[in-house]
């Protein structure tokens, strides 16, 4: 994860900002040293490109609007906005994202909160609409081939998938990486481990191949657009 700058137009209409209410008690910065002073602060904001496009608003604009507010607010503030990058499908909350890419010492802590509180289990979502898989609500890291590999298994739910089967669906005669059937062992090892507590909906058939198992915690949402898996 890593952060680019992002550039905005220096001049923004803060008439187009509405006013902040103001609190009726003034708070004040706690766990400041004796001897020390804020300078400033950094305010956190998880948002992805889809997610501000649904809202009507670009990220740009948005960056532009909050420092447009800081501007009128407090006219002597300073203000730099950085975009924080991670790979496609990486998973995990934006706003952690961000953090992580900042080094916020709070999110180790609130980690270690959070592993040794109690999961609550939602089960597993397979989104082949948006080529996603949820676990207990948050969105497995798979890469392209391994949701490609899930999902050809979980479309020909009910019966087993030999290893020569998920080869021509997967790869083309054309294509240089074409694997072997061993090769496709360790690719549904690697799916296996990023499914974590529900890798068993994978099971293994000895001597034939591969096939879904759905269990009451499994859910499948799909769109009506035809499967580009053809089968």
């Amino acid at each position: 994860m890593s952060f680019a700058t992002i550039t905005t137009p220096s001049t923004a209409n803060s008439t187009d900002i509405a006013p902040a209410v103001a609190p009726t008690e003034p708070r004040r910065v706690t766990g400041v040293p004796e001897g020390a002073e804020v300078r400033g602060f950094a305010l956190y904001v998880g948002i992805d490109e889809a997610k501000a496009k649904a809202s009507g608003i670009e990220i740009t604009e948005l960056v532009e609007r909050l420092k447009a507010l800081v501007h009128d607010l407090a006219p002597d503030a300073g203000t730099h906005a950085a975009a924080a990058i991670a790979p496609v499908a990486a998973g995990g909350r934006d706003i952690d994202v961000v953090r992580s890419a900042l080094r916020d010492p709070g999110l180790a802590r609130q980690r270690q909160a959070e592993a040794t509180a109690p999961k609550r289990r939602t089960g597993v979502v397979v989104d082949i609409s948006r080529k996603r898989v949820l676990l207990d609500g948050e969105i497995a890291g798979l890469t392209y081939k391994e949701f490609e590999l899930l999902q050809a298994l979980v479309l020909r739910e009910g019966r087993t998938v030999p290893r020569t089967e998920i080869i021509d669906v997967l790869w083309s005669a054309d294509d240089d990486d074409v694997p072997n059937e061993r090769t496709i062992d360790v690719h549904i090892r690697r799916l296996r481990s990023k499914l974590g507590d529900y890798e068993d909906i994978v099971r293994t058939v000895r001597g034939v191949g591969y096939r879904f198992d759905r269990h009451a915690d499994v859910a499948i949402r799909q769109s009506n657009a035809p499967s580009p898996d053809i089968f």
